[in-house]
């Protein structure tokens, strides 16, 4: 055990340091909504995000008076909480450390994301649930798990995905644990998870008039069936437990290289699905069958949701819970099943290494941006809009490959200028807006992000 200790202390430093060397610091666009949310409080505007994750940044930034160290605090905990809380409990602690190695834990606890406290709260849910169907002290533990499940409701609407899947499982397997004995507190788990979340939608419907913000959601723009077809790629990927695809191009080399992660990952389903087969006749068959019940009915319905609203293509972000179900479970199974874990511990430090690697492949100082920008952003204070007015200035790094003696140009993500100073814009001032089009009438309500000087 004392690699996994060592390997846990290594994660939670390497989680927390890791932004401070990605230019806007692990900011996007959505992390800027959230913390407008956040600096509106105790009001309430609206209802396009639930209120759990910007409460908590709320919490952190009245004591640290900034949004990024807010956020930094918070994952900070989260990931301590998940760590400790597993090694003292005795609660697969080799299996937790693994997760943390995986791409959705990485991806999620790393940046300023709502998926990480969405992730917290379902690692818990799924803690409380193993321990109803361990038969361990079960109406308390279905409280605790119902508490979970509206918690990640609050946090991500998407966890309304989470508690169809309990109903489902529920129904699937009606006949099946009717008489078990964790059968009624796994009833009585799903009608408290209901209230909870149908008494947030009653509060935000009595609030501001719409469940989930409905009517200021932009409609699904349809484009072209590859898109579809990058969805089904992305939504099988979610049993990958370490190879993420979010390609940024249609064109037959990008398609060609998503189909051959589509293949692997194909080929891991069935290696997967193996293991799964091994749960059977066990205690916790039906645990394992709900966290593969929880997975399929996730990823499918947000998979079904975005032909009906404007939301971003499949991802490791889009598919983080039904990735952690699957790969939570296989992790057990594995232990139960294999005497060594040589090659699942090779392998998952490998992919960590890499992980971190790649994504800091362009490292860049965030402190520094930052008090670069923060003090140009004083006189600014009255701008209400900002706009990339530097799209065409682009980032493009050459690489070249020995072997092959071939050269490659790759236009970094994340790492163009005019986006990097919208994020740093939007850390000191929340409440200015992100405009996708210079359109605008009065031009003195916007900041150009040509008017900050970045080096």
């Amino acid at each position: 055990m004392m690699k996994y200790k060592i390997a846990a202390i290594i994660i939670v430093i390497t989680y927390f340091v890791h932004t401070f060397f990605l230019p806007t610091g692990g900011i996007g666009a959505d992390s800027l909504s959230y913390f407008g949310i956040a600096s509106d409080l105790p009001k309430i505007k609206t209802n396009l995000f639930p209120l759990g994750y910007p409460l908590l940044l709320e919490i952190g930034h009245f004591f640290t008076k900034d949004y990024f160290w807010s956020s930094k605090i918070l994952n900070l905990l989260l990931t301590s909480t998940i760590l400790l809380f597993s090694y003292f409990k005795k609660y697969y602690f080799r299996e937790t450390v693994l997760l943390f190695m995986g791409k959705t834990f990485f991806f999620v606890f790393a940046g300023t994301l709502s998926e990480g406290t969405f992730i917290f709260f379902l690692y818990f849910m799924i803690y409380f649930l193993h321990q109803v169907f361990m038969k361990k002290n079960m109406v308390r533990n279905a409280v605790f798990a119902s508490i979970a499940l509206t918690c990640l409701f609050t946090v991500r609407y998407s966890g309304v995905y989470i508690y169809l899947s309990a109903l489902v499982f529920g129904v699937f397997v009606f006949n099946k644990i009717k008489n078990k004995e964790y059968f009624k507190p796994y009833l009585f788990f799903v009608i408290l998870s209901g209230i909870g979340v149908g008494g947030y939608l009653l509060f935000n419907f009595l609030n501001l008039g719409t469940f989930t913000g409905e009517n200021l959601r932009g409609k699904p723009i349809w484009i072209s069936y590859i898109y579809t077809v990058r969805d089904i790629f992305g939504l099988a990927n979610a049993v990958d437990p370490y190879i993420g695809i979010k390609p940024a191009s249609n064109s037959l080399a990008s398609m060609a290289f998503q189909f051959f992660v589509f293949v692997i990952d194909i080929l891991l389903f069935r290696y997967l699905l193996t293991y799964y087969r091994k749960a059977k006749g066990t205690q916790l068959y039906y645990f394992h069958q709900l966290l593969w019940i929880t997975a399929a009915v996730y990823g499918v319905s947000l998979l079904i949701s975005g032909y009906f609203q404007q939301i971003e293509e499949m991802g490791v972000r889009l598919q983080a819970a039904a990735n952690v179900c699957l790969f939570f479970s296989f992790l057990i199974l594995y232990f139960q099943n294999q005497k060594s874990d040589k090659w699942i511990w090779r392998i998952g430090c490998f992919f960590f290494v890499f992980l971190v690697a790649y994504s800091l492949k362009s490292p860049s100082n965030y402190l520094k941006n930052k008090h670069q920008i923060q003090p140009q952003m004083e006189k600014f204070k009255d701008k209400v809009y900002i706009y990339n007015d530097q799209k065409e200035i682009k980032n493009v790094t050459k690489y070249h490959i020995p072997i092959i003696n071939k050269s490659f140009n790759y236009e970094h993500t994340n790492n163009q200028k005019g986006e990097i100073k919208q994020s740093l814009a939007g850390t000191f001032y929340p409440q200015i807006k992100w405009v996708k089009y210079d359109t605008v009438r009065d031009k003195s309500k916007v900041l150009y992000t040509s008017w900050l000087i970045l080096d």
